[in-house]
């Protein structure tokens, strides 16, 4: 209600006829959603004033429409801008004619043709299904069982009802058919697949609760305190530590990751450096190298090492490092991959937790990501990260003092690694080959959740996709070359159960086996075969369920729940393909490919280094001047000396483009059953396969 001095002015003002108005606003957006007039009763002058009071609203609604209608405008502008970018970047993926079937180093064609070849198969049969279905339901052949027709006494036939009437009969026998042949064992593997999907969904609500229950406690490993004789003598522990860097041909990343473990705050006199380069690119090796002696030239302990001849790929390059007479002086050893730049107490933090822990084999400390917002593929890794490191090795660190390495960020006791029978290139998980046989040596291993260390993601999802293929493949051959020892050793009957059902069959086979049987293989088949029922809690409630659980330890990616969901499910091909290729020993088991690293951590890392560390920048002449250069150069080089952006070569997945017209042809197939879940839910799955077939998520070519 506008105030009474106004209505009081409009009435002096126009003799006692004006009339108060009365306007109501809907929302903050100043749009009116009513107008009212309210007339002096039997005054000519209100009447007069109503009428034009509800021209003039009649126009302000008009106008607030129209503004609507702009803003409606604008949006729809922005999806179909999206959309046609979208459509002219898969266009240059169908005519740039690059598919995943170009042969890779070590991968097996005849393997990935067979699998290909399989999903055509599926995919023709859905699509005649789809025909067969379609005209069943137009004819109304679905709602009862027709029989053949009687003839007797009749000389002619109409032709068409003739075949009509075959048309039915054979559709009748196939429906007899599929429900007495194929929906039985269609529904046992749906019932197996559940049930194993129930005892994967357990598994990660206990590990849930185990990181609930962390959380509540405040359990974490604590060092034990200095002596006071220690400290009132001044006399500090710093053991001799050795620290290698793995490298192969990684140009982008090496010389903020060689400033930033140069850089560490441990005295100089009890720490080496190794940079062990495999690169295969004479100037790759130049520029590392001539890195590692401007290091030296500041007073770093660092040597630089070149194979050759890479054999045995990371494992190998680690082995031929421990193998030099000097590795006999030091106690300790750190490992860190190129891309990763561990903060300046890393070792002061670390180190701390082996004192007076003569049966701690590993302390492990988590990753931390620079890159995580780069593009959704970055954000949907972030996710699954966050989870393994925030639940799963912290649970398993807590409460079984046992958890698969990394890989890299972790400090090993040499006399572990030496026990255990040292680095082995039977596996391309060395990581994990060299943690399950310290465990069952009956070393102890420490996770350090507070202690992180930065690197970057795979921006691409070529890149991606063949990380997580050698991630998948490894662990299987490690069980089948293990599994005997495993039963042999002298741990405990738990353990040895935490080792084959938990570590092994549960989280590294069972978990890409029915993600994809179920939601990729049976899911679609369900819907051609409708006696076996896959209900709908399974389809959706359970995987929501699941995702976000998944989800809670990274809370500012809540926005993302749905499309990491469908994501998870898009990757769990690449992941079946890599366990059975490394259950059963075929070719592509042994690619090892180095995951592509765009450099994209080195400018902010950098300058946060200098900014963290002013007061020791004239201890690090050669550290802190250096990192700010390098974050300040390609801002400083002009255009035309400015290095080109390599741009990556965007493929054609047929494995993924296969699967995606099987889902979305199964997703019409539902529509006639008037299953909505079920349509819904293969819609998107199979529009989430059609992007990653086409490559449209992560990296893409400008």
């Amino acid at each position: 209600m506008a105030p009474s001095f106004w209505g009081r002015e409009a009435r002096l003002s126009d003799g006692g006829g004006g009339t108060p108005v009365v306007v109501k606003m809907e929302n903050p957006n100043w749009s009116i959603s009513e107008m009212e007039q309210e007339p002096v009763p039997g005054s000519p002058a209100g009447l007069a004033a109503g009428k034009a009071g509800r021209g003039k609203n009649a126009r302000q609604i008009t106008w607030v429409l129209l503004l609507k209608a702009h803003r409606a405008a604008g949006r729809l502008t922005g999806a179909a801008s999206a959309a046609l970018a979208v459509a002219a970047a898969a266009r240059r993926r169908v005519a740039a004619g690059r598919t995943d079937g170009d042969a890779a180093p070590g991968e097996s064609t005849a393997l990935r043709a067979r699998f290909y070849g399989c999903l055509r198969v599926f995919v023709v049969l859905s699509m005649l299904l789809l025909a067969v279905e379609v005209a069943a339901y137009l004819q109304g052949w679905h709602l009862q069982m027709p029989q053949m027709p009687q003839m007797p006494g009749q000389l002619a036939m109409d032709g068409l009802l003739a075949v009509d009437g075959l048309a039915a009969a054979a559709y009748a026998g196939w429906m007899r058919v599929r429900l007495q042949y194929i929906a039985p064992p269609l529904q046992f593997l749906t019932n197996s697949c559940v049930v194993l999907f129930m005892i994967q969904s357990v598994d990660r609500l206990v590990l849930c609760l185990g990181c609930l229950w962390i959380k509540l406690r405040g359990i974490k490993p604590v060092p034990i305190a200095a002596d006071k004789d220690d400290v009132e003598a001044g006399d500090e522990d710093f053991p001799m530590v050795l620290v290698q860097m793995p490298m192969c041909n990684e140009r982008e990343v090496y010389q903020q990751s060689i400033g930033a473990i140069c850089a560490l705050d441990w005295p100089r006199s009890n720490f080496l450096v190794q940079v062990l380069d495999d690169s295969d690119d004479a100037t790759t090796s130049a520029l590392i190298k001539e890195e590692v002696e401007k290091w030296q030239r500041e007073g770093v302990r660092i040597v630089y090492r070149h194979r050759v001849i890479r054999d045995g790929y990371k494992a190998g390059n680690l082995k031929s490092a421990m193998n030099c007479s000097y590795v006999k002086d030091y106690e300790y050893v750190v490992i860190f991959d190129a891309d990763f730049q561990p903060q300046a107490d890393f070792l002061k933090r670390a180190m701390p937790h082996f004192k007076g822990k003569d049966d701690v084999g590993l302390v492990q400390a988590r990753w931390s990501f620079v890159n995580n917002d780069e593009n959704l593929l970055t954000r949907l890794q972030n996710i699954n990260l966050c989870f393994h490191f925030e639940v799963e090795q912290q649970v398993n660190g807590a409460f079984l003092n046992f958890f698969g390495f990394n890989g890299t960020a972790g400090v090993w006791r040499i006399k572990a690694l030496e026990d255990s029978g040292g680095w082995m290139e039977r596996t391309t998980v060395e990581d994990m080959d060299i943690a399950v046989r310290a465990h069952l040596k009956g070393w102890k291993f420490l996770y350090l959740n507070d202690v992180e260390c930065q690197c970057e993601l795979p921006e691409s999802y070529e890149a991606y996709r063949k990380q997580q293929h050698r991630w998948h493949s490894g662990p299987m051959q490690l069980f089948r070359l293990c599994f005997v020892d495993i039963i042999k050793s002298k741990i405990g009957f738990w353990k040895k159960c935490n080792l084959i059902f938990l570590f092994f069959l549960l989280r590294k086979l069972i978990l890409p086996f029915y993600s994809f049987t179920l939601f990729c293989v049976i899911l679609p088949m369900t819907m051609f075969v409708p006696e076996a029922e896959l209900p709908a809690w399974v389809v959706c409630y359970i995987p929501a369920t699941m995702s976000i659980m998944s989800i809670l330890p990274s809370p500012k990616s809540f926005p993302f729940i749905v499309p990491y969901l469908l994501f998870e499910n898009t990757m769990s091909v690449t992941k079946f393909n890599a366990m059975i290729s490394g259950l059963f020993q075929l070719g592509s088991a042994y690619e090892w490919v180095v995951t592509k690293k765009s450099g994209r951590s080195s400018e902010g890392d950098l300058v946060a280094l200098v900014e963290k560390h002013t007061a020791q920048q004239q201890q690090r002449v050669g550290s802190a001047p250096d990192l700010a250069g390098l974050a300040a150069k390609d801002s400083s080089l002009p255009k035309k000396d400015a290095p080109k952006k390599k741009q990556k070569h965007n493929r054609i997945y047929r494995k993924e483009l296969a699967l995606s017209f099987l889902l979305l042809t199964a997703a019409a197939r539902s529509v006639l059953s008037a299953q909505g879940i079920h349509f819904y839910f293969l819609l998107f799955q199979g529009v989430s396969f059609l992007v990653m077939g086409l490559d449209l998520i992560g990296e893409q070519v400008e």
